[in-house]
């Protein structure tokens, strides 16, 4: 059950490549994810150059020649990429008998959304208010996420780890955020939907009342905006219905074709390219990002939310990454258990854990979660991630794992 470990090519940049995957070997994994394509963050980085990183929005390698002529959107290039720092990684796993796959973030970057506001989320207000948010529904945008997925697989590596390939949440629309209002989760939820001409579209041409839909949510939204009381409670299909009526319901689970029908198109890109897609489910890590403490709802039973439908997935992708952000290891085998029934017995599941805070204190909290998500049917346990925890941290993995392996040599 041999798992991965995620690194920045910030990380290895600051480290060196041989220097990093040793330290990985030491923890008895022979695979890495690395971030081919990135999204803008401040990060925190313990053993880095400068303790803290500065992460831009694009890719680490120069973009193949041809894949993006022509399209609407082309990929930012990461400042270093003209050293091929994603090739210098490669090549250094391959002399280790190393596995390498690509990580990317497909519809999140707000240096694409502001250059071009149109291809981002329309709120039922018709504001553009997402910039982060890239709209899988629109046709350039579609594009754009097929050339990318594309240009990550024919960087050499087995497989492309995609990340944001769905709709996000309203809470994710820039890089900070201030509210003065009490939103609720369904008021956020419904703030976050995209009406867009597309969107619009295709809820349409599936029998909604798009429109409607629309025409509710402004209402509602608006009513909170100017001081009424947010809704509590989960977001669920049935509250979700008693709140907001049928037919926001129906618009809502209309998103699922659109995240349905571009996931196929980027499998279909890279598996052409020789390569295997592993889908990042966001809702896990939306659920128990901040504190390890996700609410009560399931995350294979939410990903609805996001336009995710796993059982029509499961027929077309053939892995998934399961972002377990919980600290108890129940809800993790949970969690892991339920995305097993969802997608089916035969499909990749990656289970991402997260060594330390907020969700793993100890060592023992760590290899438990380990033994939870194997016995709910984890097919690989990874971790996430290298450059943002101390080596002290990191060291616990060998132990969950099972292994007598030393710790990553320093």
């Amino acid at each position: 059950m041999d798992g991965s470990l995620y690194v920045y090519v910030e990380d290895v940049r600051d480290e060196g490549a041989g220097r990093v995957l040793d330290r990985v070997a030491g923890y008895g994994l022979r695979q890495v994810t690395v971030g081919a394509a990135g999204q803008a963050s401040r990060d925190v980085t313990p053993h880095g150059a400068s303790r803290v990183t500065l992460r831009a929005d694009g890719v680490h390698f120069p973009p193949p020649a041809g894949l993006f002529d022509g399209l609407r959107l082309v990929p930012p290039v990461q400042p270093g990429a003209a050293g091929r720092p994603l090739a210098e990684i490669v090549a250094a796993a391959g002399e280790r008998g190393m596995t390498v796959h690509g990580w990317a973030v497909f519809l999140r970057n707000v240096t694409l959304g502001r250059a071009d506001p149109e291809v981002t989320v329309r709120d039922c207000f018709g504001g553009r208010g997402h910039p982060a948010g890239l709209c899988p529904a629109h046709p350039d945008v579609r594009r754009y996420a097929v050339a990318l997925a594309r240009a990550v697989a024919r960087q050499g590596v087995a497989g492309v780890v995609a990340e944001s390939l769905h709709f996000g949440g309203f809470a994710q629309g820039y890089r900070q955020e201030r509210c003065f209002v009490p939103l609720g989760p369904m008021d956020e939820y419904l703030f976050g939907l995209c009406f867009c001409a597309w969107c619009m579209r295709r809820a349409t041409d599936l029998g909604v009342k798009a429109e409607v839909a629309r025409e509710e949510c402004t209402r509602i939204v608006g009513a909170v905006l100017d001081g009424d009381p947010p809704a509590q409670g989960e977001v669920t299909r049935a509250a979700l219905t008693a709140y907001a009526g049928p037919d926001v319901v129906a618009y809502a689970r209309a998103r699922s074709e659109t995240v349905t029908s571009l996931v196929s198109e980027v499998a279909a890109a890279v598996g052409a390219e020789g390569a295997t897609l592993t889908f990042l489910d966001g809702t896990g890590h939306h659920k128990g990002h901040a504190d390890g403490l996700p609410p009560a709802g399931l995350a294979a039973h939410d990903a609805w939310q996001l336009g995710v439908d796993l059982v029509a997935l499961g027929d077309l992708v053939p892995s998934f990454g399961v972002p377990a952000y919980a600290r108890d290891p129940a809800r993790v085998a949970d969690d892991v258990a339920a995305y097993r029934r969802s997608v089916g017995p035969d499909r990749e599941l990656r289970v991402v854990l997260r060594p330390g805070p907020p969700d793993t204190d100890s060592a023992d909290r760590l290899a438990a979660k380990v033994r939870a998500a194997r016995a709910a049917g984890g097919d690989r346990v990874d971790f996430h991630a290298y450059g943002l925890l101390p080596y002290r941290v990191l060291d616990r993995i060998p132990a969950a794992l099972g292994r007598p392996g030393r710790p990553g040599s320093a």
